[in-house]
């Protein structure tokens, strides 16, 4: 499977405009080929829009904008992996992401579980316990979003369902550049999973972007690395280097499981 991820600026409270983004974006990645297009986290929105503008953007599921992705995945062929701010049916506000497969079905809509300090928590409620693993184009796919992937045991939980690819929509800034140039890789190579970091570049309000998306292997090899400016990365997934690696470094069938997931 080849995948396309696009790292660009934000341009918040504009989800008409990020709609037309999207569409120019998969219409660009399906002409190279790419069968999944990943976008940043709050993608349709932008994130650092405050609690009030949260509420009036977000949308159910399958409300309007979810329901123009569908048409753009469908008129462009290509898989859609993007962020956006939920109101579930009680009202409870998520950030969340959503993969829509080719033919415009809904294949997994993920909720942030780990909240990033007073940022997240003043605009979303956690995620519950649900960490869904999907199949796309024959490939077993988890989602995260951004700071769930600095805790180990998220992308470790994905793995030993059966994850052979995480999908990281985020929203990262400076200082943690080390999370773009460290983490990321450090959670392929110990999973034995690839790994698609989408992030943002430039600036919102006084947040600043630290770019360096990321298409990581199983091994933990840089696939594709942006820099600091808005790109589009390419990268294809190989099952037999997914094999290999699995064979070289075989944690997930040696981890001793009853010793470090026990309840309590």
């Amino acid at each position: 499977m080849r995948i396309a991820l696009f790292q660009g600026a934000p341009h918040p409270l504009d989800v008409p405009g990020n709609l037309q983004r999207l569409r120019h974006q998969a219409h660009q990645a399906a002409e190279q080929g790419a069968q999944l297009l990943v976008c940043p986290e709050m993608f349709l929105s932008g994130y650092n829009i405050g609690l009030a503008q949260v509420e009036r953007q977000a949308e159910a599921e399958d409300g309007p904008a979810a329901m123009e992705v569908v048409e753009i995945a469908q008129a462009h062929r290509i898989a859609i992996a993007y962020g956006y701010p939920e109101r579930a049916d009680d009202g409870t506000i998520y950030n969340s992401v959503q993969l829509i497969d080719a033919h415009g079905r809904s294949l997994c809509n993920y909720r942030k579980t780990h909240l990033f300090g007073e940022l997240d928590r003043a605009m979303f409620s956690a995620g519950a316990d649900h960490f869904p693993v999907v199949e796309l184009e024959g490939w077993k796919v988890g989602l995260l979003i951004c700071y769930d992937i600095e805790f180990p045991e998220n992308a470790r939980r994905l793995a030993l369902a059966g994850a052979e690819l995480i999908l990281v929509p985020t929203a990262n800034m400076a200082p943690y550049d080390f999370v773009c140039q460290v983490t990321v890789r450090a959670r392929a190579q110990e999973n034995q999973c690839y790994l698609v970091y989408a992030n943002y570049c430039g600036a919102e309000d006084d947040i600043r972007y630290c770019g360096q998306s990321s298409i990581v292997g199983v091994d933990g090899s840089l696939l594709a690395m942006a820099g600091h400016e808005e790109c589009v990365l390419l990268a294809d997934l190989s099952r037999e280097q997914l094999q290999r690696g699995r064979e070289a470094f075989p944690y997930l069938t040696d981890l001793r499981r009853e010793l470090h997931l026990r309840e309590g």
